[in-house]
């Protein structure tokens, strides 16, 4: 469906168009849903593309966690008295394309782990916005069981991608270069 967009340059909005922040909210809890599941898909491919033992331990670790987010993010919305629905999150689909991407440019060793801890990168950052938006939006409108469901998420994915940045630092990078 193509966007319309008016003589002014202001893009018009679609029939089913958020209206109030909390619509805002679920439907960003919406797309992370289709993430999460998406990334429970994806993060096997990465851990089997890996030949570092540290990273591989660390995407299988990162799997765990994301399928408790996963489950997390059912609890927010049985919090919201809402099925929990899963719509395409475009940006998690292009970023795990190009992880793809990435692994098929790239030859098995340090390199590939390299190009592995990078795409991964993206999705946190990408995650941590997104938790991070989600939970003010929580915050703002009173619902603190979804807020503390979110901020438990936020802070797992923080704490990948710290822990990615370390291993990229001390030792994977080192031995691409």
């Amino acid at each position: 469906m193509a966007t319309k967009t008016t003589s002014k340059g202001k893009i018009a909005p679609k029939a089913d168009a958020a209206e109030k922040l909390r619509d805002f909210m679920v439907d960003g809890m919406k797309d992370m849903y289709w993430a999460e599941k998406a990334l429970v898909k994806n993060l096997p491919k990465m851990a089997k593309n890996s030949t570092s033992p540290l990273l591989k331990a660390a995407v299988n670790e990162h799997l765990s966690e994301t399928e408790m987010q996963v489950k997390r993010l059912e609890g927010a919305f049985k919090a919201l008295k809402l099925k929990p629905e899963a719509v395409k999150c475009d940006a998690m689909d292009g970023l795990l394309k190009e992880a793809k991407g990435i692994m098929e440019e790239t030859e098995p060793g340090a390199v590939r782990d390299a190009a592995i801890i990078a795409a991964a990168q993206k999705v946190e950052h990408y995650e941590i916005a997104s938790y991070g938006t989600l939970a003010t939006y929580a915050k703002l409108l009173g619902e603190k069981e979804v807020l503390k469901l979110l901020l438990e998420t936020l802070n797992e994915e923080k704490t990948c991608d710290k822990d990615l940045t370390k291993l990229a630092k001390t030792e994977i990078n080192l031995k691409a270069k």
